[in-house]
């Protein structure tokens, strides 16, 4: 009875450790892992020291699947730390031949030996082969999720910082979304000409429903942040989160922007918005597909990430850094501020000289009124999102 009770609190005390030190290896993940796994062999190591620390390879390959899926790390990265932790949980079969069962080289010894050198030769044949595999699992397991909502998966749930990166991702690509058909809406109405059908159409629509996704998303995260920089983050999300779907919502109301041709003030206030409009994508763009370290892209994210939002084939915005992208776009969502105010008195006022009717009045008042939101709120989307806030 005493045995079954000795097996049955060690059992308890192994598992409760298993616990402590996988929320310990999480944090470790969220503050500075990604930084440490910056080439595949750097990650191999400290994914290798992790699955020693915690003893547990699943714990390491777990984590590391949602810092994947939330866009810490690259696939690559991620390959690399598991490839580590397939070499770190040989450790067990070393603690248990060397220290528990045996103290001489007998054939527990051999067995541990034998299976550190198969896990190790696996791992040194596959290193320097990731970037073929990782396109060679790319090419046999295509992504058919959304590129707006790929984030998003269920893996970062357990691991907060994980799962808000995962908002902050989607925030970022439904707002380049929304943008980008804006601007093609823009630059239509300024050519008289109707917004031609296809990806631009269903662009406002999908990028609602990703930030409707986002929402949800975030209610289903584990536990609140544990540091003062990772509640700010929450923070900003939120504040990212809201104003990009205030943006989607006035983007996706059935009005004309046809009246914006009727004056020069109307005319400008539509520059001032199509202007807005790209230095928002150029502002979210890092925050959509970031670097981790590497200077090469993941060819899961980075290199397509751009071109699979959409309306992709229609909008290429200059290169800017965030930093100065967003302070253009701040510029001009001041700027339309002051005009749409300028704009609707001398609007209002031209009714009663007989220059225009009440119905065209309110129809030019209502569109530049459009303008201002949409450029105030892919602002405070962006500059939420880069931290700028």
């Amino acid at each position: 009875m005493s045995t079954a009770i000795s097996i049955i609190g060690g059992v308890g005390l192994f598992l409760l450790g298993m616990s402590v030190m996988t929320a310990g290896l999480k944090g470790l993940a969220g503050s500075g892992l990604s930084n440490a796994a910056a080439t595949p062999l750097r990650g191999a190591f400290w994914g290798g020291v992790a699955t020693l620390l915690v003893q547990s390879s699943s714990a390491t390959t777990m984590t590391t699947i949602g810092l994947v899926s939330a866009g810490l790390l690259t696939f690559p990265q991620g390959l690399g730390l598991v490839f580590g932790a397939n070499v770190g949980t040989t450790g067990t079969g070393w603690l248990i031949a060397l220290i528990g069962a045996s103290r001489t080289i007998d054939g527990v010894t051999l067995l541990a030996g034998y299976h550190t050198a198969y896990n190790v030769v696996g791992v040194l044949v596959l290193l320097p082969l990731i970037d073929q595999f990782t396109r060679f699992v790319e090419r046999i397991l295509p992504e058919r999720t959304s590129a707006l909502t790929r984030c998003l998966d269920p893996a970062a749930l357990a691991t907060p910082i994980a799962a808000v990166e995962a908002v902050r991702r989607t925030v970022a690509r439904a707002l380049i979304a929304v943008c980008r058909s804006l601007d093609n809406a823009l630059q239509a109405a300024s050519r008289g000409e109707a917004v031609r059908s296809g990806k631009d159409a269903i662009s406002v629509p999908e990028a609602a429903e990703a930030l409707r996704q986002a929402q949800t998303f975030m209610s289903d995260v584990s536990g609140p942040p544990e540091s003062d920089d990772e509640q700010r983050r929450l923070t900003s999300t939120l504040h990212a989160l809201e104003h990009a779907s205030r943006l989607a919502e006035a983007a996706g109301e059935k009005a004309e922007l046809t009246a914006l041709n009727a004056g020069p003030d109307d005319v400008r206030a539509s520059r001032l918005c199509a202007d807005a409009m790209r230095s928002a994508v150029a502002a979210a763009r890092e925050v959509a597909a970031p670097g981790t370290g590497d200077d090469r892209d993941t060819p899961v994210e980075g290199q397509r990430v751009a071109h699979e939002l959409p309306g992709a084939e229609t909008f290429d915005p200059a290169a800017a850094p965030a930093e100065q992208a967003l302070m253009q776009l701040e510029q001009c969502a001041k700027t339309l501020d002051e005009l749409q105010s300028a704009h609707r008195s001398a609007t209002l006022s031209a009714v009663a000289s007989g220059a225009l009717t009440g119905g065209e009045a309110i129809a030019r008042v209502d569109a530049v009124r459009r303008l201002d939101a949409f450029a105030h709120h892919a602002w405070r989307s962006a500059a939420h999102l880069v931290g700028r806030a």
